[in-house]
């Protein structure tokens, strides 16, 4: 009897101990999430032991930490200043991730409010840093790529190093204040127009050094071909000429020696 109070007695304790500490003991952690627990008696935080997915058990007394480890995004406005000092604006999106085997040291540096202590901060400081070393011109229209790449190189490298895998810096927009903007793209459509003028330019000297060679060419021909017709070679091509006429069906009369300069004259013909 005793042992059946004493199985009774142990078993409302554990009910009642589940009631009171169960949100403390069980927890799912669900795809794209892990966990780090924190041991409050030891004072340990199991950095490398990070809890995956499915139902977890820890002991009441210790705390777990769950983590997004999916990609997030975040889009910020920033107010920046060019190489010579001139407001500009630009919007730009971050788009990331904690390093999954790496939560336990995110959260010892900087905790669960991670992209407030450590993302966003570091991407303001990184844009603001690289735009103070273009001008408007260049961060609007000439060197926008550059500008891109050096921000997206610059930002992951600082976040690397705090467990944080960056997968994209993206900017938006860039918004100039009006009178500038508008400069910008009256000097870029004059860069545009002076080009296509030097181009038009170049296609018609390369047309005219083209008609020049070849004028030089048939000169040269002509010339070669007439320093080459002596008079006995004309006179042989008349022979010739008339030879082959000689045998032609056509009724003709040919007198040998009568023309000019001995040539042969062709009398009648039909």
């Amino acid at each position: 009897m005793k042992q059946k109070q004493t199985l009774v007695i142990v078993a409302v304790v554990i009910i009642v101990a589940l009631l009171l500490f169960g949100s403390r003991m069980f927890f799912v952690i669900r795809p794209g999430e892990r966990g780090v627990v924190f041991n409050t008696i030891s004072g340990k935080l199991s950095k490398d032991d990070i809890e995956g997915t499915g139902l977890k058990m820890i002991a009441p007394w210790n705390n777990l930490f769950k983590y997004e480890v999916k990609e997030q995004t975040r889009e910020e406005p920033l107010d920046v200043l060019d190489k010579s000092g001139l407001s500009l604006s630009i919007d730009v999106t971050i788009r990331f991730n904690p390093v999954y085997d790496r939560i336990g040291y995110l959260h010892e540096t900087f905790g669960q409010n991670y992209i407030n202590r450590l993302i966003i901060p570091e991407m303001r400081s990184t844009v603001r840093n690289v735009a103070g070393r273009f001008t408007a011109e260049e961060i609007y229209s000439t060197k926008r790529s550059e500008v891109e790449m050096t921000m997206i190189d610059e930002t992951r490298e600082i976040l690397q190093k705090n467990n944080i895998d960056m997968r994209a810096l993206l900017i938006r927009s860039i918004i100039l204040p009006d009178g500038i903007k508008q400069a910008i793209e009256m000097k870029l459509t004059r860069e545009q127009e002076s080009l296509a003028m030097i181009y038009v330019k170049e296609k018609e000297a390369q047309e005219a050094d083209r008609k020049r060679i070849e004028a030089q060419g048939i000169s040269d021909y002509n010339r070669i071909i007439s320093a080459s017709l002596t008079d006995k070679i004309l006179k042989q091509k008349g022979i010739d000429a008339t030879l082959k006429l000689s045998e032609s069906a056509n009724a003709k009369v040919v007198v040998i020696g009568s023309g000019k300069d001995g040539m042969p004259l062709i009398l009648g013909g039909n």
